[in-house]
């Protein structure tokens, strides 16, 4: 029998995060203040969901000359099932940074 991993609590909180607006594109930076990691923690796991097809992601162009394109993030519906899964789970209520 296969065993189920569950998200760490970085994940957990990163799926609530998501969750709130789940057909919402969000920016790393948005996600970072919403969940308070760090961006050597988020973007490993925003890196990870999406490989895995939790996540879909694409550039956004530039609302102003001369600023880069910024890369933006939501959950696909696996993703939101996961999100629902995980976030089910008592031991996985993650306490949201303020």
């Amino acid at each position: 029998m296969a065993r189920t991993r569950h998200p760490s609590p970085q994940t957990a909180r990163l799926l609530l995060a998501l969750a709130a607006a789940p057909n919402a594109w969000h920016y790393g930076y948005e996600l970072s203040r919403a969940t308070g990691l760090r961006s050597g923690t988020l973007y490993p796991i925003l890196i990870r969901l999406a490989r895995d097809g939790y996540l879909e992601t694409r550039w956004l162009d530039p609302d102003r000359p001369g600023r880069p394109p910024r890369h933006v993030y939501r959950l696909t519906g696996t993703g939101r099932e996961l999100a629902r899964n995980a976030l089910a789970r008592p031991s996985t209520q993650p306490a949201v940074a303020r």
